[in-house]
């Protein structure tokens, strides 16, 4: 299949899925590569001054990426992540030995936000990739890994109603993992760690979809969607009884 036929595909998925779920925010690609995907910039922004215990990024952590690529596409490098521990580790770019002495895994060993035995269980992409693209899926500049989704609540009911999703917490980043390493539709609730460094609103949570399901997903979103906007127009109608 062609570059173009590609793009054009997973544009139209992406029109269906924004169309389904009425998103208001713009599904993005992941994919994971080790050589750099043709005619993709880097992402640019300015290296921070390394903390004390020489972590540093473009980034305060990976999950900031998901909120810069909703509207440009770009590539990144392992470092570009080096800022947050365990969103390189989840992405498979630093091993368990490498973030253990590190200031910010001390915090939050320190404040009780997680233990060791937490931490050693998270699932994490199994090898490290030289680069992660990340952009609009609607663009369809490249064939993503996984397609993450931010979402209110009523968006994760119908896709919970369409499919099975595996509801996850903390760290918010290893539902990545999750699609990407075992195939999964995987939601979390989110985490305090990234809600800080992204911003992303109270009311918000994210999905994380295997592209290789995508097509058969959108087509149960679509009919989840269908059924249960006809189930609402009964309700609404049958709750006009009682209005006052």
């Amino acid at each position: 299949m062609s570059k173009t036929n590609d793009a054009e595909q997973i544009a139209v998925l992406s029109e269906r899925l924004k169309s389904a779920l009425h998103l208001s925010i713009e599904p993005i690609g992941i994919a994971f590569s080790d050589v750099r995907p043709d005619e993709i910039g880097f992402f640019d922004d300015p290296v921070a001054e390394p903390d004390s215990d020489g972590r540093s990024g473009r980034v305060s952590a990976g999950c900031v990426f998901w909120m810069k690529s909703v509207e440009k596409t770009f590539t990144t490098r392992p470092q570009d992540h080096g800022n947050c521990s365990v969103g390189s580790f989840t992405h498979g770019l630093l091993d368990m030995s490498q973030i253990a002495g590190n200031n910010d895994v001390a915090a939050l060993l320190g404040s009780g936000w997680v233990d060791e035995a937490a931490v050693v269980g998270i699932p994490f992409v199994s090898r490290k990739h030289n680069f992660i693209t990340y952009g609009p899926l609607s663009a369809g500049e490249f064939v993503p890994d996984v397609v993450l989704l931010r979402l209110n609540a009523r968006q994760m009911m119908i896709i919970s109603d369409a499919v099975d999703v595996q509801i996850e917490g903390k760290p918010q980043c290893h539902i990545v993992a999750i699609a990407k390493e075992q195939g999964k539709v995987a939601a979390s609730v989110g985490c305090a760690l990234s809600r800080a460094r992204t911003g992303m609103l109270a009311h918000e949570m994210t999905c994380a979809i295997p592209f290789a399901l995508l097509a058969d997903t959108v087509a149960k979103i679509e009919n989840a969607a269908k059924i249960d906007s006809e189930v609402a127009k009964y309700a609404a109608a049958d709750a006009r009884r009682f209005a006052g």
